[in-house]
């Protein structure tokens, strides 16, 4: 599909989204009264403009990023304000820039998400893997045609991946993937799906066509991310009515409220859950342990026993996002009798995500996960006392927490562990302007158990280094050392920059003298 000057206004005008058409001679509603354009390219980076570009002016724009837009031949731009008295560009003036830049970067690249069955997965925790196990799934079943779009990597091919920057990407430079995807031959796309992606509107006219919410406990509230846990369930509940198909744990909080907004949008709903035995909650799909240890599990969906499966990743809580990526890809086409599709996720590895690592100088295991936030810190603290509690472990945990924003993670996060490990460490995490150390002062405050010991070394590598110390100095007792929310990232974020940091794993395997994980 062509971007024209009047195909783009006809697409705001449907919507109700246009307020008019401005240049520094004439105010109108018809684009006939201006040269047709055809536009070669979009971008929201005022530095990347030229003589075919649509410019989209959102965020903190500011008049004087468009310094340059003359000289460049920037031919037209959308935003909420009026530039034409710093540029002659065609003003599209619309009521809402992110919503205008989604549907119109859509139309741009050909809405490519009509060439591919596009699976959303949102929920507080497990969005990541039920990913990553969907998308194999969908990748063995249709030989290698699902990309991906995840917090920790994106996948284009069906085969090579990438370190991804957000969640959900901006509307633009998803769609403009969904295109690189479609035109490599994939035929599904599966996609985490942020309370942020609908709060700024970056997933803004696309319909899912399965939709999945794993679950909903409080996270992401601040000044700037939601003010309240009713905003970000709000937020959340929005992909049910962008979804053809709805995929739902049955136990998830507010479960009923959610089955309402199906029912209201007039969508069918298969259900999860995780089912210890006895258990008699009604699901179509449900995922119980096999075994005391809890190695193995088995899988029954919509009445057909599927046999047993065994994961590569560890932790109870992964049995239940292996039903949700089961029931999704039924709900995709997937056959039941697809046995090697279905098993496919069993050989599913997410860098950085419960990989464990036994020291070779000390009786210590150290556990890397990207646990940030109360729910996914109680699940890893779940499964250190299931597999290692009597073993009766020193526990420690070396954390921090993102600054400017999820400030109510700091204190959830100390609740979460204070009564169940020996110590805290607490150090640098990604920031925006907030210093580490203040972070971490804060964190310590809100210790309310006199018995656990904490310390604060905002160097992350010194942090992670005297832990390791600290157990070697105990070779009486067995440690755990718990090394969460940055998993295998080569970065941390300062200032709003990427400073290059070796990361947690290789830390870990350095220190402990492994060439790999154990």
């Amino acid at each position: 599909m062509t971007l024209t000057l009047a195909s783009a206004v006809d697409l705001l005008k449907e919507h109700h989204l246009l307020r008019e058409i401005i240049t520094p001679s004439m105010w109108t509603l018809d684009p006939g009264r201006l040269p047709e354009t055809e536009f070669t390219a979009v971008s929201y980076d005022s530095r990347a403009i030229d003589d075919g570009t649509l410019l989209f002016c959102k965020g903190r724009f500011k008049a004087e990023y468009l310094a340059g837009a003359d000289a460049a031949k920037l031919p037209c731009y959308v935003a909420e304000t009026d530039y034409s008295g710093v540029t002659g560009a065609t003003g599209l003036i619309v009521n809402d820039v992110r919503k205008a830049m989604s549907l119109l970067s859509a139309a741009f690249y050909g809405r490519p998400q009509d060439s591919l069955t596009v699976v959303g997965v949102t929920g507080t925790k497990g969005k990541t893997t039920t990913a990553y196990f969907t998308q194999a799934i969908l990748n063995a079943a249709s030989h290698g045609k699902a990309a991906l779009f995840s917090s920790v990597d994106n996948c284009l091919d069906g085969e090579h991946y990438e370190e991804s920057d957000l969640t959900t990407p901006e509307s633009m430079d998803a769609f403009r993937m969904m295109r690189t995807a479609v035109d490599n031959g994939m035929k599904y796309l599966v996609m985490e799906v942020s309370s942020q992606a609908y709060k700024v509107d970056r997933v803004y006219g696309l319909t899912f066509d399965v939709g999945a919410f794993l679950n909903i406990s409080p996270d992401h509230i601040s000044p700037i991310e939601h003010p309240t846990f009713e905003d970000y369930f709000h937020c959340k509940r929005q992909l049910v009515a962008n979804s053809r198909r709805l995929v739902l744990n049955a136990d998830a909080a507010h479960a009923d409220l959610l089955r309402e907004d199906a029912a209201a949008h007039g969508i069918d709903v298969d259900t999860f859950a995780l089912h210890t035995a006895g258990s008699m909650t009604p699901a179509d799909t449900v995922a119980s342990p096999a075994d005391a240890d809890h190695v193995d599990f088995d899988i029954t969906c919509k009445g057909d026993d599927l046999g047993r499966f065994h994961l590569a990743i560890d932790g109870d809580f992964n049995y239940a996002n292996a039903a949700a990526a089961i029931t999704i890809a039924r709900a995709a086409g997937v056959s039941p009798d697809d046995a090697e599709a279905l098993h496919a996720l069993e050989s599913v590895r997410i860098a950085g995500r419960m990989e464990q690592f036994t020291d070779t100088q000390s009786n210590t295991l150290a556990i890397v996960d990207y646990a940030h936030n109360y729910a996914s810190v109680t699940a890893l603290l779940d499964f250190v006392d299931e597999r290692y509690g009597a073993r009766s472990p020193h526990i420690t945990l070396i954390t921090g927490s993102a600054g400017n924003k999820a400030y109510d993670r700091r204190e959830e996060i100390v609740r979460a562990a204070q009564d169940r490990i020996g110590s805290f460490v607490f150090t640098a995490e990604d920031t925006d302007t907030e210093p580490f150390i203040d972070i971490c002062m804060q964190m310590q405050g809100y210790i309310t158990n006199k018995d656990v010991a904490s310390t604060v070394i905002s160097d992350r590598p010194t942090a992670i280094t005297s832990a390791v110390y600290d157990a070697r100095a105990h070779q009486d007792r067995f440690d755990v050392i718990l090394i969460i929310g940055k998993g295998d990232e080569r970065w941390i974020k300062e200032h709003n920059k990427h400073v290059p940091f070796e990361g947690d794993d290789r830390i870990i395997e350095r220190l402990f003298g492994l060439g790999g994980n154990a």
